[in-house]
């Protein structure tokens, strides 16, 4: 964990971890995990005139200027400022919202100061406030002039902005009529073109309430319309110069990245397009997110699985969405049966709205720096660089972590099998165990801690995304595993028995199978016990690959705790060899025999070649073991009656909570019999005729035990509960 908090990834919950190695989707927002999260404006549409850069101030008439100035100094929250750079030479600090700070930008750029106008209106004067959310998708603010009535300055999304515009200002400075067909018109010129290059569009404008009667604000439709445009700017958030590589990876991995995000949909296709989430020539969907509903929702408004499911798998961009439809699509790809396997969705957010959907992902990603406190509570890992290139690093480890455990059950299971046949089969034969309890013992100690240590401190490697997910129900052990483990534990068995045999014909040295019971340890013997715990040594290093590659060595040197236990348990050996007497049943060996017994060794990483070659496709006979539970094992009278409406990512739940209630009634039932025996016992007891032996009490035909059906209890239940029928006095 620490080693991942170093990647940028503060895991809140460990099983997530290793979840997010099988990912198969990522959700992921567009601002500041795609792209920079460092808005400013490069295009204006001010007084009929489109400026493919910022306008010279001069270029603006006076009350124009004045009006976007106040319109963006005073229509934003106080909070929301442009600092002076922490380093010299550095660009200024953007503190708040980055969209503000991105319009606050632009007039410092006209050369204007926003923060004299703040002083001049604080805070204290602002009349009425309608805050920007998700629905609204814009922020309007009143003010009270001096000479009565009232101004309202508004900004938001383009498109939802000028729909509300009647008026526009031309190039006097003077606002004239805005039909619909010049807002077509405005949107094919200005607001496309901008959309185009990635820009997302922002409207500012505003109105003047008459001062004979005050309007009614809590009627906002009719507050927010009949507005006059002051100009159409258009902010640039670059996209992070790392992602689209990060993106190619992804894809590389087998993971689809799909962007959810808020702006409209011309702008995410641009970024889309600028990240690699849209390929030129590929059949993908942009939506937006009401096209996204008329498509899955029937006429009673409810989501139809069929239908979203001839969706979700060609789309990319879900544009202008609210948080209800990234939940939406999130739960219906988590719940989809298309395709081979099921999907394992992993989700970024940043919003107390995104709460649900990172909920229901299985791995949600929440923003260190821009995500509030909800959306980092509903989350699984907290990205504190709000970075996409840490949800790789995530999947990176992920895969690392169950890669880790699969080598280090290869590596257990070759050992143990080997083992337990040699135990086992050499005590039948030679009546005697060729490997002695304390041997045994420091074989256990070289097979658990220490080769758990060695496995499962591997860094991860970029090799690791060079493969798909392995999906829900991939079992633990695969064939290939389960090749290497049978391949070197014929090897390791061959020659353990060839040693045990004939080994004291080999090495002309006296037999150690007829030894006496408690003869000193013989050089036959320690020969066997060395040879075995060399076979294990290399085989160790065998078990670093579990994917039939070749270069077992490969960087081995990136993991020192590794090199640091293999030398270890070499040197020790030695010593136990050497010097352990009869404690560890050891005799000395010569020179020529402990090259013998590494040279043995060293036949482990040839022969975990030659089983290399031999093509897994081919051995049909291995299965695969460590599968995890699909609905069609679950019994069919384990489901619950309402199966229908329960998604799949609640039905191991469910089971668990079947099993757990099943274990929990039994437990119940066998202290109630107890009970009830042990109160008749003391009745009995009591009585004259009982007190010469306890065993009358068995004789008595008084109580009767009578089985009675099963049940699940409920949570609510108390042990205050009437007896079982099942106990009855006659």
């Amino acid at each position: 964990l620490q080693k991942m908090m170093k990647d940028n990834n503060l895991v809140r919950h460990l099983d997530a971890c290793e979840t997010m190695g099988n990912a198969t989707a990522i959700c992921s927002d567009k601002t500041g995990t795609l792209t920079m999260n460092r808005m400013t404006v490069v295009q204006a549409y001010v007084g009929d005139t489109h400026y493919r850069q910022i306008p010279d101030p001069e270029a603006i008439l006076p009350k124009t200027l004045d009006l976007i100035v106040h319109g963006v100094a005073i229509n934003s929250a106080y909070t929301s400022k442009i600092l002076p750079p922490e380093k010299e030479g550095g660009l200024p600090r953007q503190v708040g919202n980055k969209t503000e700070c991105a319009l606050l930008g632009f007039v410092l750029d006209l050369k204007q100061d926003y923060q004299a106008v703040r002083n001049e209106v604080p805070e204290e004067k602002l009349y009425k406030v309608y805050t920007f959310n998700s629905v609204r998708k814009s922020m309007s603010t009143v003010l009270r002039n001096s000479g009565g009535g009232f101004r309202m300055y508004s900004k938001g999304a383009s498109e939802i902005i000028l729909r509300k515009c009647t008026k526009i200002l031309d190039k006097n400075g003077e606002p004239r009529v805005f039909k619909v067909k010049d807002r077509d018109e405005m949107v094919k010129k200005v607001i496309e073109p901008m959309a185009c290059h990635g820009l997302r569009t922002i409207c500012l404008a505003f109105r003047d309430f008459p001062a004979d009667a005050e309007p009614d604000w809590d009627s906002e439709n009719e507050i927010l319309s009949d507005l006059t445009c002051i100009a159409v700017v258009g902010i640039e958030d670059p996209v992070r110069p790392e992602v689209p590589d990060a993106i190619l990876k992804c894809q590389r991995a087998g993971i689809t990245v799909r962007m959810v995000t808020g702006d409209n949909i011309n702008t995410a296709r641009a970024i889309a397009t600028k990240c690699g989430i849209l390929l030129p020539g590929e059949d993908f969907l942009c939506l937006e997110g009401k096209e996204f509903n008329r498509l899955i929702r029937n006429e009673k408004g409810e989501v139809e699985q069929e239908q979203l499911d001839k969706i979700w798998p060609k789309l990319r961009v879900l544009a202008r969405s609210s948080p209800t439809d990234k939940h939406t699509l999130v739960k219906g790809i988590i719940d989809s049966t298309v395709g081979d396997q099921r999907q394992v969705v992993a989700v970024t957010g940043d919003g107390t709205n995104d709460g649900p959907a990172l909920k229901k992902a299985d791995v949600g990603f929440a923003m260190g720096i821009a995500g509030t406190d909800v959306a980092k509570e509903a989350s699984d890992i907290i990205l504190t660089d709000d970075n996409f290139t840490s949800i790789v690093k995530a999947v990176m480890w992920g895969r690392n972590v169950y890669d880790s455990i699969s080598k280090f059950l290869q590596f257990q299971l070759t050992v143990n099998v080997v083992a337990v046949i040699v135990a086992f089969t050499g005590a039948c034969i030679t009546q005697d165990s060729p490997l002695k309890a304390v041997q045994m013992l420091w074989v256990n100690l070289i097979m658990d801690t220490f080769a758990s240590l060695a496995l499962a401190t591997e860094p991860p490697s970029e090799s690791l995304l060079l493969r798909k997910p392995y999906g829900r129900n991939k079992p633990l052990i695969s064939r290939t595993m389960m090749k290497n483990i049978l391949g070197h534990a014929v090897y390791q068995l061959t020659i353990i028995f060839t040693l045990l045999f004939a080994g004291e014909k080999f090495f002309d040295i006296d037999s150690g199978r007829n030894a006496p019971l408690h003869s000193p340890p013989t050089e036959h013997y320690t020969i066997v016990f060395n040879t075995f715990v060399m076979m294990q040594l290399f085989n160790e290093i065998n078990a670093r690959k579990i994917h039939g590659e070749r270069n077992v060595f490969e960087g081995i040197y990136r993991n020192p705790i590794f090199c640091s236990v293999v030398l270890g348990t070499f040197f020790a050996q030695i010593i136990i060899v050497e010097f352990g007497g009869k404690p560890f049943s050891c005799s000395g060996l010569t020179l020529s025999q402990w090259f013998w017994c590494i040279f043995i060794g060293v036949g482990e990483l040839l022969w975990g070649q030659l089983i290399c070659t031999v093509p897994t496709s081919h051995l049909k006979f291995l299965k695969e073991a460590g599968h995890g539970i699909t609905k069609e094992e679950i019994p069919e009278e384990e489901l619950p009656e309402d199966v229908d409406e329960i998604d799949h990512a609640e039905m191991e739940l469910r089971r668990g909570q079947i099993l757990w209630f099943r274990g929990l009634n039994r437990i119940q039932t066998q202290i109630k019999v107890v009970n009830a025996f042990r109160s008749s016992l003391y009745e009995g007891l009591e009585k004259p005729e009982s007190r010469s032996s306890i065993h009358n009490f068995m004789t008595h035909p008084e109580f009767i035990l009578e089985e009675d059906e099963p049940r699940t209890p409920f949570l609510d239940s108390t042990e205050d509960e009437p007896e079982p029928d099942g106990l009855q006095k006659r």
